[in-house]
């Protein structure tokens, strides 16, 4: 969401839960919400549209998992689905703590932009609660994910492989690959370059973040999946970390990479890459053997 709107939403929620109430001519206060670790629903979040070289748009997506701990699951199904068309648009199936911004982009034909009351609705149902997000291609959720306007900055480059493809932005870029069986360390891989440009807050307040980061976290998949180390240093345009998967099964991982402008450079919908590895683990599950 461009920041304006974003910042138009918390402020009015803020506005509503602070509001006193009166009853027979006393003021009641309301207390804030209470943090929960678990047992909080999850909220989808439409981050704005960007247009693709091809002609085709992107739609991003994020979500709001309310929990502080609880990393919720939700297959693809009636309780995780997109609308109208087919309900696994790419998805996430495992949803991580609190406020994740542009995690998937869901890319739409040309001709989506012909109608303008299209819609691509997104609806969770987590702990019987469910929210339900349309996506659009309004001209005022128009983002700059691929290059911000003020700056000239664009995303990390990312690549699985250092002669294979590569992507920038919240569609980013997906490979795929095979593990034998579950409990064995898979070494995951990733080529990242930036070009260097700084966001003038940046430059202004002479910022010593790391030009580059990665991270990696669980997207879809069966089991648990421990990282060794999430968040491996990017040397020479490499990171390197690995990945164990406690059961068999189909996953997808989720990569996230940004620049010195932050990981999520305060709620602007740039500069940041995703990357997504599917994997499958074969074998019977660690646990058995």
């Amino acid at each position: 969401m461009p920041r304006e709107l974003f910042g138009i939403v918390v402020l009015t929620v803020v506005m509503v839960t602070a509001r006193p109430a009166q009853t027979q001519g006393q003021v009641q206060t309301l207390d804030p919400p209470i943090p929960h670790d678990s047992g909080q629903n999850v909220v989808p979040s439409f981050e704005g549209w960007y247009r693709n070289a091809d002609g085709t748009y992107s739609l991003s997506f994020g979500y709001m998992n309310r929990n502080y701990k609880e990393e919720p699951d939700v297959q693809v199904g009636p309780s995780n689905r997109f609308a109208p068309g087919p309900e696994d648009r790419g998805q996430p199936t495992h949803f991580m703590p609190r406020r994740q911004f542009g995690v998937f982009a869901v890319v739409v034909p040309t001709e989506f932009a012909n109608d303008r009351n299209n819609r691509l609705t997104w609806t969770l149902t987590v702990h019987g609660q469910t929210v339900a997000i349309p996506g659009s291609l309004r001209p005022e959720w128009e983002i700059d994910a691929l290059k911000e306007a003020t700056s000239g900055n664009t995303p990390p480059v990312v690549k699985f492989d250092p002669n294979g493809p590569s992507g920038q932005g919240p569609l980013g870029v997906t490979a795929s690959m095979k593990v034998a069986s579950p409990g064995q360390a898979t070494p995951l891989v990733v080529y990242a370059t930036d070009d260097g440009v700084k966001k003038r807050e940046q430059i202004d307040r002479r910022s010593s973040a790391p030009p580059l980061g990665v991270a990696w976290t669980k997207f879809r998949g069966p089991g648990a999946v421990k990282f060794a180390p999430d968040a491996p240093k990017v040397e020479n345009g490499k990171a390197t970390t690995t990945a164990t998967f406690d059961e068999p099964g189909d996953y997808v991982l989720r990569l996230h990479a940004w620049d010195d402008s932050g990981r999520y450079a305060g709620g602007f919908q740039c500069c940041w890459t995703n990357g997504f590895m599917k994997i499958h683990v074969g074998g019977t599950s660690s646990q058995n053997r």
